[in-house]
């Protein structure tokens, strides 16, 4: 009866996963099965459901990646709406809603787990670990489309449209868009309630747990701008868990040197599968890194030798997933190293030179060959930053973190970024442009989620 039971739940909310209207999904007879912890583990536990599946259109939209002209002509490759998305035309719009749906499957199915272990009796510190589970899956869903199709968190932006936040598993009972400031303060006061409710550790990388709550905090803040409470939250995060992987322990012959839920893993999770950030192979890559940029790193860096390959035509593709694959599964997940480096920039941001460096070099030692690594000075404060910055940008290369990276620091005239891509498509090149702070970084919500839900749509 248990294994029926179990794999009645897994084939469930899998198949929660395919609904194509969000809006349309009534209140599942799942619920009537989380009849104990286990149940609500067993939901939770579904790697399926609630690590994979990410949306992936920023990332696409950053400057982490360009397609060859080759690749951007052949419509058997990429659809018309990835072109569209790939080069920020005003219209571009998804006819389907799965980068919409799927995680709001997610806080849906959170949802439930939140309304069952409401009525569960037993062990507090088991159901205070279902808890913060829910409620850390949640969060980390509204932050991620967040990051898409509501505007960036700033002053000026408080008040503009938000995410509709289902706080209940009644997906019908429709709360409407909210504003950014509501989204913002239900996805940090989930992870800080979850942050007091998550066990220490986890079995698994895959389950949340205290450090990745803290961790996810950072990541927020960060994105608000709000630079004191993301230090705060990363250290409280790197007390739990500081562990970096020693780049000289890894094998360079191997395509995907980085396994799974590796020791610098917090929380596993990656994207959804789509074509244009696959690298490819060899002879025929996809996605290709600038080689400028790879040249930046020095020859003595090892993420120059487990990031990238090099193409047969001289160019490079990507090969630091921390998901082992060379497809375009890339990893979103929350690690240690992007926590030294943020604490390093909220360092440098209150003027703590000498903290700021001190995690800055942590972390590169741990990159590059030993015995040739020199510590990195600053003259000062303002200096610091610009060179963390620099080496954000490596660290995080194809992390589906550059996208928010831009939308933030957009704001600050010495860090803007201008996006631009030329290409070729008939007798005579065409440039493509998507200037920093322009209404192109917040998406158009999929026609199918407005279809469905009438729900207003974002303003070009």
């Amino acid at each position: 009866m248990k294994l029926a039971k179990y794999l009645f739940v897994i084939i469930l909310s899998t198949a929660l996963v395919s609904c194509q209207k969000y809006v349309d999904i009534k209140k599942s007879s799942l619920q009537t099965f989380l009849e104990s912890a286990n149940d609500n583990q067993l939901l939770l536990d579904n790697y399926t459901v609630f690590n994979t599946g990410y949306p992936y259109d920023g990332e696409a939209s950053s400057d982490d990646y360009y397609l060859t002209d080759d690749v951007y002509n052949n419509q058997d490759f990429v659809s018309v709406e990835d072109l569209s998305v790939y080069t920020w035309l005003p219209a571009s719009i998804r006819a389907g809603g799965d980068q919409w749906v799927n995680p709001y499957n997610k806080i849906y199915q959170a949802n439930l787990v939140l309304e069952s272990v409401a009525k569960l009796t037993g062990d507090p510190a088991v159901i205070n670990n279902l808890k913060g589970s829910a409620l850390f899956l949640r969060a980390y869903s509204y932050w991620n489309l967040a990051q898409l199709y509501i505007k960036p968190y700033s002053t000026t932006s408080l008040q503009e449209p938000g995410l509709p936040l289902h706080l209940v598993s009644d997906v019908n009972n429709l709360p409407g868009r909210g504003t950014v400031k509501e989204t913002y303060d239900r996805i940090v006061q989930d992870l800080s309630e979850a942050s007091g409710l998550l066990n220490t550790t986890s079995s698994v990388s895959s389950r949340p747990n205290k450090a990745a709550a803290f961790a996810m905090l950072a990541r927020v803040y960060l994105s608000m701008e709000d630079y004191a409470n993301a230090l705060k939250s990363a250290s409280s995060a790197l007390a739990l868990n500081s562990t970096l992987r020693d780049f000289n322990s890894m094998d360079p012959d191997n395509p995907t040197p980085f396994r799974r839920f590796s020791e610098e893993v917090i929380f596993h999770s990656i994207l959804a599968n789509n074509n244009l950030l696959a690298s490819g192979s060899r002879s025929f890559p996809y996605a290709k890194i600038d080689a400028a940029f790879v040249n930046a790193f020095d020859d003595n860096d090892l993420r120059k030798t487990f990031f990238f390959q090099a193409n047969d035509d001289g160019s490079y593709r990507f090969s630091g997933n921390y998901e082992p694959t060379t497809g375009s599964n890339l990893f979103n997940g929350l690690t240690t190293d992007e926590l030294f480096i943020t604490r390093a920039e909220c360092y440098a941001r209150a003027g703590n030179t000498a903290a700021a460096l001190t995690d800055l070099n942590t972390l590169l030692r741990s990159r590059w060959k030993t015995g040739t690594f020199v510590n990195i000075t600053a003259s000062s404060a303002d200096n610091a930053l610009a060179k963390i910055l620099v080496e954000r940008r490596k660290e995080l290369i194809m992390r589906a973190q550059r996208w928010t990276d831009l939308r933030r620091l957009n704001k600050d005239p010495r860090f803007k970024t201008d996006q631009s891509r030329t290409i070729l498509t008939g007798a005579a090149p065409k440039t493509y442009t998507l200037p920093a702070n322009g209404p192109g970084y917040t998406l158009l919500i999929p026609q199918e989620v407005i279809t469905n839900s009438k729900l207003p749509q974002n303003q070009r």
